[in-house]
């Protein structure tokens, strides 16, 4: 049995900008802008909202499978896979297209300028999600990807009764307030920041506590302020987790949601849940990329442990 990760897969070019944008952006030529930005530092990472959340779930000792789609230049995600484990068996090349990437240029105030290019992920309803693993999976997550993609997953795990976890995140600009409702009420539980949360309020009409009357549970993150899980009438509030160190917040949302689902799939009750999400989007942080962090079981229960003063694992 395994738990379906369907979403993207995508390279990160990251490239830092010593300087200031403001210095060369001139507001009142803004119509007819035209700027170059050297970069010395550029920096390549694996990401991609499913390739992340699969990542953190095998670090976790789970088997996820991966829905994803890639293009001609996968070689080097594959070989990853490869190396931690991870199943290739529902990761569909597209030929002729790029795997989805974003390139993100930062600058010295932290300020970002990002362009993102879909490429295979526009290809993403190609993939059956019904067929994955023979539909013998327990649990599943539809985390941003392509609009047809999302809908069509979405679909087929309602058909095959696996329950899923219903994750917009960035694709919420893509789908219509209809779309997102439709979404809601065939999904088990549903996960979404402080921002997105208030985005799909406005585009359906509906209010937080509405939306969580949809679903078995509604996760709400709140950053450095911890989570907040809307489950069986009840709100639970769940602290964020101390990182040994801000590095960077890239993928921690992902590492939240692998948290979430491993303890769901454990049939931990929610609050254990929310604390091992934490203690992952902690872990996540004090590294740079959504992929570069390796801890161990052994150190994810000892920061559980640290963190909450108990073991869910030891019964």
């Amino acid at each position: 049995m395994s738990i379906l990760v369907c979403g993207s897969m995508a390279y990160d070019n990251i490239m830092v900008f010593k300087d200031r944008f403001r210095n060369h952006i001139l507001p009142e030529q803004i119509h007819i802008l035209n700027v170059s930005f050297l970069v010395p530092e550029l920096r390549r990472d694996f990401g991609g909202c499913a390739g992340n959340i699969a990542y953190n779930l095998r670090l976790l000792g789970a088997d996820p499978l991966i829905v994803a789609t890639v293009g001609d230049d996968a070689g080097g995600y594959l070989q990853r896979l490869d190396e931690f484990g991870l199943s290739r068996e529902c990761v569909r090349h597209v030929p002729e297209t790029f795997t989805a990437q974003a390139f993100i240029t930062t600058d010295a105030d932290d300020n970002q300028i990002t362009a993102f290019h879909p490429g295979a992920m526009l290809f993403s309803h190609q993939n059956d999600v019904r067929a994955a693993r023979g539909g013998r999976a327990r649990l599943a997550i539809v985390a941003p990807d392509g609009r047809d993609g999302m809908l069509r997953h979405v679909e087929g795990l309602a058909e095959i009764g696996v329950p899923f976890v219903f994750d917009p995140g960035q694709a919420l600009p893509i789908l219509s307030g209809d779309e997102l409702l439709h979404c809601l009420k065939l999904a088990r539980y549903c996960a979404v920041n402080d921002y997105e949360v208030r985005l799909v309020c406005e585009k359906t009409g509906q209010s937080v506590e509405s939306l969580a009357a949809m679903v078995e549970a509604l996760v709400v993150t709140l950053g450095s302020e911890g989570s907040r899980i809307y489950a069986d009438g009840d709100r639970i509030e769940v602290p964020a987790v101390p990182p040994s160190a801000l590095v960077d917040p890239t993928g921690c949302g992902d590492a939240y949601r692998a948290g979430l689902l491993y303890g769901i799939e454990q049939g931990w009750g929610w609050l254990s849940c929310g604390r091992l999400a934490s203690v992952m989007g902690a872990l996540k942080i004090s590294h740079r990329g959504g992929q570069n962090h390796r801890p161990g079981r052994a150190e994810i229960e000892t920061a559980f442990q640290a963190a909450f003063g108990e073991n869910p694992w030891s019964g």
